[in-house]
Formats: structure tokens, C-alpha cells, sequence
């Protein structure tokens, strides 16, 4: 049985931990500097953080690449599965017209470029990251913003900022209520730490998002709007993580902000209208679209029918969302609702957990236990499962032909197989790190910042573990009980260190290689994730040093924030 040994380089933990950043050191190297196609890059940084666990770390080989292995399969599914079906019905409403109707319903609550982004990157975005998580909020509000005219690039790296403020309560919550596990805090405890820096970042994000699209003098120009999306966002935020608990802060908070906003733009309009400098060359054609848009008149049915596919969308992924539909979804609902069983039946047929060979139980955890390792194939309770199920309904409702309808799949599968090969090997490279003690021994690098500047680095761990495994959920078992440990051990609250890893988290989630190869591929921007990366780095580590200061001064100057 193999223990990782967090100081396997020589017995020491600075020179383990600079071993342990080469993998993380190349893939920016060769995505922002190189910059090399996503799948390239992907697949020889984990050749790369093979050959150190193997060399390094003394991993067992077989022990090595089958921990890869398990992270490609969870990268497939349900991450990359996630990515096909959002693409695929996104594409079924371009092809059949309806995406039209959709672009012409935003455009006739506002033709301008700044308040679609907050509408549709930052609203809807969030509201998609509470239902789902997993990439579905950047695939399928990347996918509508380039639909509305928005340039590719700036579309993903918008949706990917935008995507900051709702990720640490993303897929009803999950991230917290994961932590409570390992750390034996209770996850409401930590909810309402969250609930007191988020809505700060919640309320800077949309003007912060503006700011990037236009500049300063812009941005003030919709100012009003800006405050109605992001301060409706932060007050909902902060009163359901604090009095309701984890499960609900970012689905409210969306839809508080989503319709304030809508509801405001009926009263108030920006003295101009916003548009990239890219469209102002094509000027007079989109004068004349919007004159045309104008005279257009669409039915309030037709407007329903051409946004339904979204809406049912929405409905399903909120539906396998709920606890208890969930474990029916995977056959491990005991309750006595026939629909239930019904679907618990479907659901134990559609899930395989097959042992991972050599592998399984071959690795020890802390306390010198086997830990158990599976392929989890939840095929039914996979969230791009409710989306196919969508675009299956959809078929019916845009009336597209069955061989239309497989041949869009199969076109959307053709297009997506870079990006789904990238996204298996960067979860790869994370489960290896894992394993290996990689991570850990840069986590343990971090703590031993010392009891005055630990409470400002105490986000850098979550953000470097949401980089690493692309999941606040996974940075938050991965750190939780570091982060405890040493917060104890300094004197600072355990349950604020716990509330910075999640913190901090959420602005990894822009920079991490599965985010940015899911966003690259909802825009059709594959083979250039460098140029992602490029456009997104500098935000991260900037709203990460905000978190970071913002939890300093928690600790020692405003501990009368906390509950």
C-alpha cells in the first residue's frame, strides 16, 4: 500500500513543494507563453506530473497512471458530458431559428453589450452554477452571449469572471456541504462565513465586469444598473447563506438579481449604446439588424417557444439537483413515492462504480486507511443527462427532424473531441497530484506562512487547489482540514480559514485548464485556450489578493463581522 509523503524530495518541504509546482509551472508556460493547443498541453503536463510521482514521489507506476485514468473518466463524465449536451442544444436552436427569436427578446430589453453581459453572464450564469455546477454555467452563457454577437473570446473570459461570486455555493451547495465532512465543522457554520465575503465580491464582480468590456468612463454610464444587478445579488447572497443554509444562496440570489435587473431596464435606459469596436465596423449592418429587429414583431408564444428549450433546461438540471431525486437518479433512494422507485430502478441499472484496478484500496489516507478508488459512471444522474433530455424535447418543440437532430449530435461530437480529450487529461493531472502528495505538499508549503501573514494566504490555498482540480468542491476536502489544523494551531478562527478555502477557490475556477478548455469549447475557440488563459490570469490573481486581504482584515481588524 502506498502513503504519500508530503516531504518525499530529500525530507524536505520547500524543495518538495518547488518539485511539486513543475507541472503547474509548465502548463502555464505552455498554454500563456508557448501557447500550445489545449490538448497538447493538457496531455504532456500529465506526462510530466506522471513521471515526477513516479520519480519523485516513489508512486508505484501502476498506482500512478491509474489514478490518471480514474481523473479521465470523471473528466468524460460527467464534466465533459456536461459540455456535448449544452453545445448541442444550443446548436439545435441556431440551426432551427429559434436562437433569433431569443437574440431579438434580449436585444428588445437592451441592445447594449455591457447590461447583456450582467443579464446573461453574471445573472443567468449564476443561476446555471447553483442548479449545476460542472461547467455548465460557462458552456451554455458563453454559447448565448456569442448567439447575441459577442465576440468568442471576450464571451468565455467574461462568463468565466462572471462565474467568480456563485461558484463556492454551486450545484445546490455542494462545495460546502463537502467540507464538512473531513473538517467536522458544520457546513451552516461555514455557509455563513461565506455569506459574510462573497456579497463584497458579488458587488464589485458586475462593475468589474463592465470595467473590462468598456473602461472606466463606460462603466459609469450604467452605473445604476450596475448596483441594482450587483448589490440585489449580494443582499439575497448574504441572507440565505446566513438564515437558510449552503443549498440556496446562489439559485435566489440569481433570480433576485436577474429580474431587478430586467424589471429596472423597463424604467431606465444608458444615455448610449454600447458596442465592441469590432462591431463598429460592421456598423451599418447591425443599424439595420436592429431596425429590422425593431420592426420584427414576435408573438409572446413565439418568444416562449424559442426560449422553452432553456427554460426546460433549467427545470431539469434544478430537478436532478434535489437531494432526494438525486439518489433515486442513482438508485439509492429507500422511501416509498412510486415515481421515485420508478426512477430508483432506472437509475441502479444506469450506474456503474467498477473498482479502478491496482489502484483500489492500494493507497492509504492520514489516518493509514485504504481508500477506496472507483470509475463513477452515474449515467442518469449525470447533469448533461437532464440537458440531453432537453434537447430530446426540444426536438419536439422546434419540430426538427430525427436526422437533422443526430446529425447535429454527431457534428457537435466531431467539434468537441479536442476539448474533451483536453479536459480528461488535465483531471488526470489532478487526480495524479492527488495521489501522489503533490498538492498536499504545497498546501503545507503555504501554511507555514506563520500566524500574521497565514490569514492573507489562506485563500491562495483553496485558489490553488481550485487550479489544480478545477472544483471548489474538491479544494475544500483536498485543504478543509489543513486549513482547520493550522488555524488552530495560530490562533485564527478554524471556520474563517475554512470559509477562505472556498473563498479563495472561486477565483481559481476562471484559470483552471478544465474551465478554460469547457469554454474554449462552448465558443468554438479551440486550439486557442492560451489566448483564454492569457485574458483571464490577471483578474484571478487579483480578486484573489482582494479575498485574501478582505480575510486578513477579518482576523485581526473587522472580527466583528463574523458570526
Amino acid at each position: 500500500m502506498f502513503t504519500a509523503n508530503s516531504t518525499a524530495v530529500g525530507g524536505n518541504l520547500a524543495l518538495t513543494a518547488i518539485v511539486a509546482l513543475i507541472p503547474i509551472l509548465y502548463f502555464f508556460w505552455a498554454l500563456a507563453i508557448k501557447r500550445m493547443k489545449g490538448h497538447i498541453a493538457g496531455l504532456s503536463t500529465l506526462l510530466i506530473a506522471l513521471v515526477i510521482a513516479i520519480i519523485a514521489y516513489k508512486v508505484p507506476a501502476g498506482i500512478a497512471f491509474m489514478s490518471a485514468t480514474q481523473g479521465a473518466v470523471y473528466g468524460i463524465l460527467p464534466i465533459g458530458w456536461i459540455i456535448i449536451a449544452s453545445v448541442f442544444l444550443y446548436k439545435l436552436t441556431v440551426k432551427t431559428g429559434q436562437f433569433d427569436i431569443i437574440r431579438h427578446s434580449v436585444l428588445s430589453i437592451t441592445e447594449d453589450r455591457r447590461l447583456q453581459a450582467l443579464l446573461v453572464a453574471f445573472s443567468f450564469g449564476a443561476f446555471l452554477e447553483g442548479a449545476a455546477g460542472f461547467g455548465a454555467p460557462v458552456a451554455i452563457s458563453a454559447a448565448l452571449l456569442v448567439g447575441l454577437g459577442f465576440n468568442p473570446l471576450y464571451a468565455a473570459g467574461l462568463c468565466l469572471i462572471a462565474n467568480t461570486a456563485p461558484v463556492a455555493f454551486g450545484a445546490i451547495g455542494t462545495p460546502v456541504i463537502a467540507m464538512e465532512g473531513p473538517t467536522g465543522v458544520a457546513a451552516t457554520e461555514i455557509s455563513k462565513v461565506i455569506g459574510r465575503q462573497l456579497p463584497f465580491l458579488s458587488v464589485f464582480i458586475p462593475f468589474y465586469l463592465v470595467f473590462i468590456m468598456a473602461g472606466f468612463k463606460k462603466t459609469m454610464e450604467v452605473l445604476p444598473a450596475i448596483i441594482v444587478s450587483g448589490v440585489s445579488f449580494a443582499i439575497t447572497q448574504f441572507l440565505s447563506s446566513n438564515y437558510l443554509g449552503p443549498e440556496l444562496p446562489d439559485i435566489l440570489s440569481s433570480l433576485v438579481s436577474l429580474f431587478a435587473l430586467a424589471i429596472f431596464l423597463k424604467f431606465w435606459k444608458p444615455k448610449s449604446i454600447f458596442r465592441f469596436k469590432s462591431e463598429q465596423e460592421i456598423a451599418a449592418t447591425v443599424a439595420a439588424e436592429s431596425s429590422s429587429n425593431h420592426r420584427e414583431t414576435y408573438t409572446g408564444g413565439q418568444v416562449f417557444k424559442a426560449w422553452s428549450p432553456f427554460l426546460i433546461l433549467t427545470g431539469l438540471i434544478s430537478l436532478w439537483g434535489i437531494p432526494t431525486i438525486k439518489l433515486a437518479l442513482t438508485g439509492h433512494y429507500a422511501g416509498t413515492n412510486i415515481v421515485l422507485k420508478a426512477v430508483n430502478v432506472l437509475g441502479q441499472a444506469l450506474t456503474f462504480v467498477p473498482a479502478v484496478p491496482f489502484l483500489n484500496n492500494k493507497v492509504a489516507n492520514g489516518a493509514g486507511q485504504p481508500v477506496p478508488a472507483v470509475y463513477k459512471l452515474e449515467l442518469l444522474a449525470a447533469a448533461g443527462t437532464a440537458i440531453l433530455i432537453s434537447a430530446l424535447i426540444t426536438k419536439y418543440i422546434v419540430s426538427i427532424s430525427w436526422k437533422n437532430w443526430i446529425a447535429t449530435f454527431g457534428e457537435t461530437l466531431n467539434e468537441l473531441k479536442y476539448p474533451v480529450i483536453t479536459i480528461a487529461s488535465v483531471v488526470g493531472f489532478a487526480y495524479v497530484t492527488n495521489v501522489s502528495g503533490m498538492s498536499t505538499s504545497l498546501g503545507m508549503a503555504l501554511a507555514k506562512t506563520g500566524s500574521v501573514l497565514f490569514p492573507f494566504f489562506s485563500p491562495f490555498l483553496g485558489w490553488l487547489g481550485v487550479f489544480i482540480t478545477g472544483s471548489d468542491t474538491s479544494a475544500n476536502v483536498l485543504f478543509g482540514n489543513l486549513q482547520k489544523v493550522t488555524a488552530t494551531s495560530i490562533g485564527m478562527d478554524p471556520t474563517l480559514a475554512l470559509a477562505a478555502n472556498s473563498s479563495g477557490g472561486v477565483t481559481g475556477k476562471m484559470i483552471s485548464p478544465q474551465s478554460i478548455a469547457v469554454a474554449a469549447a462552448a465558443v468554438g475557440l479551440v486550439g486557442r485556450e492560451s489566448e483564454l488563459l492569457r485574458f483571464t490570469i490577471k483578474h484571478s490573481i487579483f480578486l484573489v489578493f482582494l479575498i485574501g486581504i478582505l480575510v486578513f482584515l477579518q482576523n485581526n481588524i473587522l472580527a466583528f463581522m463574523l458570526p
